[in-house]
């Protein structure tokens, strides 16, 4: 790839206080292991990693019945490791398809493991293991059923209807709820094993629906809310799922979202779905039931009246747990398989030591359920004894302060917000203080701007949406989705977090079950930029033959021991998961991102490493030009493609939004009044790439295809320019951007 690059040179924006650093839930971890640096903390959590997992469930309090003799199994291959078991030298145990037939051994394996492998040395352990106890819906709700815990909040929620009141539930009501549901699905015959779709948006009954499902055994597959009939069903049929939980409908922008039309046109093409549920969280009395399929049923209305008989099904720490799909950015979605001791554990690991959450602390992560971000939300903070803070809504509606508004009503501490999010909330500050000129841009490839590069707020008597609300209670800002770009970095963190708050960058994904890379409250930030690894994460950047790059140089993203939120596979689709991430590098998994360390030890993820591009024989990322194209004022968004070209091999496109303001970045001696923004663009890019790896065409969309979680579809985009098929869109917030570039001609 191309080795220059924007972020290499950024200065450090944020270094931790004393007190900081002192109150963090990581210095506690460290204190419990004995160490008192950072780089002695990491080193020990890769020099032995079942011992780091084992003191991370201790700082965590997992309890497991029956205990686990054996935390971590290689023996079968990294790919497949084997955690928490137990010896049983009298019972062979089948992994019955847990993950799909296609991830139980087969015959020949368990013949083998009968009688003793060949390759076996004599003095080979015959015993089983088996698998030890733990329903991990015991450790979010059950032990905090004491006088300091009970009372707690465990969900704040609060919709964008203003007519409609927000909801504060305590842990032991929660706990209430969850078991009231979980005897209605018993009740109804589900039960351990059986896949039940959660299509809802993020409210208190997701919350309670999801703990339910845990509860007794069977297996949550979320659903994004604004999934199509197609992308419904055929996750639905994936898994065979046997249950669906809908709503009648939800607001968006203060339109209706009918949920219950689609769901229920998706079940009639899914005969495996024997009962289906519409939650009861809105008054529907003038909706239309006349065709509903007759296995819905208006059950979930959460009335919380006579106590009710409390039963946990007994599950082993490696039963499936949650099956996750991805957004599917670079082709079909993948159903990523998680247990019971996977993705919650890791989730609530990552939230402690990088986001510095435990016992009280408000959280609040603009997600869905069906992203990773929206379970990973609700595992993490309810092990941690946290509150979630849920605002379902469109954030910047009815007004562009409706983000901060819920934060400053609901003290929330720690907020979690993508990228893309902040470049819209930014662009509605800059067009509230009418300003010409905004410190982000001053500054979007050189750093920090002094007070000559600002504008004050006196220019106006309106003030900006996020100095409307007291943000006090915030102490950190987070962030994970897509790579940061400077100017919307700097934004949040000079205007949000008044240059005092961490901005905590996350980056893995859903078969991580949390982050690769993070950064955390001991460690000095650079905007953009990750400062380490997560603990426990042996990570690297490795070049085409498999060798670690040097400081500056770009390669891929890799992880080369078994970490506990580990993807247990794909759903039925084990030789895709090996070719996804076991096929590049023995033993190595391969995660699919470009990834750079600085001089000083900063990471920076530069995109995907499959959307790479090879223009007259340089390999240049998208992110690398597409950063300095959102740098110019006049531009928000900005994707780049590669498309065939008779010289160059490849020519890159680039595709942009527009934003509020219209002044230039380029000094007076390289701008003519007779510059398109198409050619200001392009000056930019020659400028700082080189000629040769300046776009060929920049196209001017309203918007671009995107997920929820805020990916950019750059292959959909790719597709829809070449008039190809576009392959899945079901991921998609907005289709109609696929519409818009299929015309551009």
């Amino acid at each position: 790839m191309h080795d220059a690059n924007l972020l290499e040179d950024q200065p450090i924006a944020w270094t931790p206080t004393p007190d900081v650093i002192e109150r963090s839930q990581l210095t506690r971890f460290m204190k419990q292991v004995g160490v008192s640096t950072w780089d002695e903390l990491y080193e020990y959590s890769i020099r032995d990693v079942e011992k780091f997992t084992e003191e991370v469930l201790q700082f965590l309090d997992i309890r497991f019945d029956p205990t686990y003799e054996k935390l971590l199994d290689t023996s079968n291959g990294v790919e497949f490791p084997r955690w928490f078991t137990r010896r049983n030298a009298d019972t062979l145990v089948r992994d019955e398809g847990r993950f799909g037939p296609n991830s139980a051994p087969d015959a020949k394996q368990l013949d083998n493991h009968k009688a003793g492998s060949p390759e076996e040395p004599a003095h080979a352990d015959k015993s089983v293991r088996v698998p030890t106890g733990l329903n991990i819906t015991e450790m979010c709700l059950d032990r905090w059923q004491t006088d300091e815990m009970k009372d707690q909040p465990a969900v704040i929620w609060e919709g964008e209807e203003a007519d409609f009141p927000y909801s504060t539930i305590s842990y032991e009501k929660l706990w209430y709820y969850v078991d009231e549901v979980a005897n209605g699905l018993r009740r109804d015959g589900f039960g351990k094993g059986d896949a039940i779709g959660i299509h809802l948006p993020m409210m208190v009954e997701t919350v309670v629906v999801l703990l339910a499902t845990g509860r007794i055994g069977a297996i949550a597959m979320p659903l994004f809310s604004g999934y199509g009939v197609e992308a419904i069903t055929s996750r639905l049929s994936a898994v065979e799922a046997k249950g669906l939980i809908t709503c009648t409908w939800f607001p968006r922008r203060g339109k209706r979202f009918d949920s219950l039309n689609i769901a229920n046109e998706a079940i009639k093409h899914c005969p495996m779905v024997r009962k289906a549920y519409i939650v009861s969280q809105r008054a529907i009395e003038d909706l239309d039931f006349q065709g509903l399929d007759e296995r819905f049923e208006d059950y979930f209305s959460l009335s919380g009246a006579d106590p009710i008989p409390r039963h946990i099904e007994p599950t082993a720490a490696e039963d499936p747990l949650i099956i996750l799909y991805t957004s599917g950015t670079t082709g079909k979605p993948k159903g990523i398989a998680h247990t019971h001791a996977s993705f919650p554990i890791k989730a609530a690991q990552d939230m402690a030591f990088g986001t510095d959450v435990g016992k009280g602390t408000r959280i609040c992560w603009y997600t869905d359920i069906g992203w990773m971000m929206g379970p990973w939300l609700i595992y993490g903070a309810l092990i941690n004894g946290a509150t979630i803070c849920i605002y379902d809504g469109a954030p910047d509606y009815p007004t562009p302060d409706r983000m901060w508004e819920f934060c400053a009503k609901h003290k929330v501490e720690v907020l979690g917000i993508s990228p893309t999010l902040i470049r819209s909330l930014s662009g509605a500050d800059e067009s509230t203080a009418n300003s010409s000129k905004s410190s982000a841009v001053s500054r979007s490839m050189e750093g920090p701007a002094d007070s000559s590069g600002l504008i004050a707020n006196s220019c106006t008597s309106k003030k900006p949406p996020h100095e409307r609300h007291d943000l006090s209670s915030l102490r950190i800002l987070a962030s994970t989705g897509e790579p940061w770009n400077p100017a919307p970095w700097w934004w949040l963190f000079e205007k949000v977090g008044n240059s005092k708050l961490p901005i905590i960058n996350y980056s893995g994904g859903t078969e991580i079950a949390g982050g690769i890379l993070m950064g955390n409250p001991l460690l000095p930030i650079k905007p953009c930029s990750f400062p380490a690894p997560c603990p426990g994460m042996d990570v690297d950047i490795f070049d085409e033959n498999g060798e670690p790059v040097k400081p500056g140089e770009v390669g891929e993203l890799v992880i080369k021991q078994p970490w506990i939120g580990m993807a247990r596979g794909f759903w039925q689709e084990k030789e895709r998961y090996l070719e996804t991430y076991w096929s590049r590098f023995k033993n190595i998994w391969v995660h699919g991102d470009w990834a750079m360390r600085d001089a000083d030890g900063h990471w920076f993820i530069l995109g995907r490493s499959d959307d790479t591009l090879k223009v007259a024989g340089k390999r240049v990322g998208p992110a690398e030009v597409e950063s300095i194209l959102v740098s110019h004022p006049q531009v928000t968004e900005a994707a780049v493609i590669g498309v065939p070209d008779e010289t160059k091999g490849t020519a890159m496109v680039a595709f942009c939004v527009k934003g509020p303001t219209n002044f230039s970045l380029l000094p007076d001696d390289e701008r003519s009044t007779n510059l398109s923004l198409s050619d200001e663009l392009k000056a930019l890019v020659a400028r700082d790439m080189g000629k040769p790896l300046t776009p060929s065409k920049i196209h001017f969309v309203s918007a671009l295809p995107k997920t929820r979680n805020a990916k950019i579809m750059r292959r959909v985009i790719k597709s829809a320019y070449l008039n190809e098929d576009p392959g899945d869109l079901s991921s998609l917030e907005n289709p109609k951007a696929v519409d818009e570039i299929a015309r551009i001609t």
